[in-house]
């Protein structure tokens, strides 16, 4: 019984937060929809940048100061016409119904546009050179026993 009960608040909760969830969902997709792989890549840069400050990868990344301030108005410039122009009435409906919609919009933004760079092959080849090192056999063993 107690299971059905639960089950049945979660489809509830579901229910009544669907809306909320569509215009964020609405909102994302008229960010993502309105950047060009050109912004994407932008996009991906800035990122980038701002993980290359940490301080153990600052040595990893020689980003001059006015490299990133140039690339923090670029961003704030596209940020500003997505905002006020391409995705306006979403970003208001959306806002109404959830205070995080902006945020949880932009994860969902840095995720398409870090997709825009791991459609590279430069880079899948990168990011799966570590396979040629893992001990195949430690790991299969795991499924042996």
């Amino acid at each position: 019984m107690k299971k059905v009960f639960t089950a049945a608040a979660l489809a509830l909760s579901c229910v009544l937060t669907a809306p909320a969830q569509a215009n964020v969902n609405d909102f994302s997709i008229c960010l993502a929809d309105s950047l060009n792989g050109k912004e994407r890549k932008q996009l991906a840069t800035w990122v980038f940048y701002a993980m290359a400050a940490h301080p153990e990868l600052k040595e990893l990344a020689n980003v001059s100061q006015e490299r990133r301030v140039e690339m923090d108005k670029s961003v704030a410039k596209l940020m500003t016409r997505l905002l006020t122009e391409d995705c306006s009435e979403h970003v208001v409906a959306a806002m109404h119904q959830d205070p995080l919609a902006i945020q949880r919009a932009f994860e969902f933004v840095g995720q398409v546009a870090m997709q825009e760079l791991l459609a590279d092959q430069a880079v899948t080849n990168s990011i799966s050179n570590y396979a040629h090192y893992v001990d195949q056999e430690a790991i299969a063993s795991l499924f042996t026993k």
